[in-house]
Order: structure tokens, then C-alpha cells, then sequence
């Protein structure tokens, strides 16, 4: 397995992964999450290969891409608040169903630690939703913690 940086010929691909991912997260929460796969979502993917602050890490196998990530490097400013903090976040993550379970996701997550280290960056922040209980398993599987929640009350 390879996992590196994603050449822009590779983002038909990553979307048929973000295309899964988008399923799962209108089956889980269908009140935040559109069902269809739009051209605009199609596009995104474009958005974000432009932005000098994003990155698209792939992981293939076998000649063909089973995961992928969308970096963000993200550095905030100190405000009355809070202290500046530079960070690297985990925007999108993903892995072909087909290829689940593999040491996939794992392999993606020690090349964005070793990236983030090279880079001087000492924090890597994800966000998932909570229906999402294997995701949960595996981000804590991989030394991810819970730092903060984000709860609802519906009405």
C-alpha cells in the first residue's frame, strides 16, 4: 500500500469515496445531510484541491485509491479569548466500504502524523458525528480523544 499526496487525475476517485461517506451521513442524520451526491458536492472536490491550505492524502492499493482525507492546515490567531493555535484538521475521511478493515485508515492516520510532525505541527483535530460508532472506535483506536462536544436539544 502507498499512502501519499492525491495527483489532481485522482479526484473522480476520491469522489466515489466521498460519495459513500455522504451515503452513511444522510442514513445517519438525514435532518443535516442531503442524500443525493449533487455536481455541486461533485465539485468540491476541486474547491478544495485549489486551496493553498488543504491537502488530499490518498492511500492505494493494488493501483487503485481505497481511502482518503482532506488536510486543513489551519493556524488562528490569538483573540481576547483564546490563544493562537496552530493545528492540522482532518476536514474528510474516508475508506472504500469494499476495503474496510484492512489497515487502511490506520496507514492514512501514521502519514498525517508523520506529515504533521515534518510540518511543526504538533495537533491534529477531527470532528465526526456520533451515530457513527465505528468511526468513534476507530479514531480512538488510532490514540484520538475527545477534547470537546458538540450536544443538541431538539424541540
Amino acid at each position: 500500500m502507498n499512502v501519499r499526496f492525491a495527483h489532481e487525475n485522482e479526484l473522480d476517485r476520491v469522489n466515489e469515496i466521498r460519495k459513500q461517506v455522504n451515503e452513511l451521513h444522510a442514513a445517519g442524520k438525514p435532518e443535516v445531510f442531503r442524500p443525493e451526491f449533487s455536481q455541486e458536492m461533485r465539485d468540491f472536490i476541486h474547491e478544495i484541491w485549489s486551496d493553498p491550505e488543504k491537502r488530499i492524502v490518498v492511500a492505494e492499493r493494488d493501483g487503485v485509491i481505497a481511502g482518503y482525507a482532506v488536510l486543513h492546515h489551519v493556524d488562528r490567531p490569538e483573540n481576547p479569548v483564546k490563544r493562537a493555535m496552530v493545528y492540522l484538521d482532518i476536514d474528510e475521511f474516508g475508506v472504500d466500504e469494499a476495503c474496510q478493515r484492512q489497515g487502511i485508515g490506520s496507514e492514512m492516520i501514521a502519514f498525517i502524523r508523520r506529515y504533521a510532525a515534518e510540518a511543526g505541527v504538533h495537533r491534529i483535530e477531527l470532528n465526526m458525528w456520533e451515530f457513527n460508532k465505528t468511526a468513534l472506535a476507530f479514531y480512538e483506536e488510532v490514540g484520538f480523544t475527545t477534547f470537546r462536544r458538540y450536544m443538541e436539544l431538539t424541540v
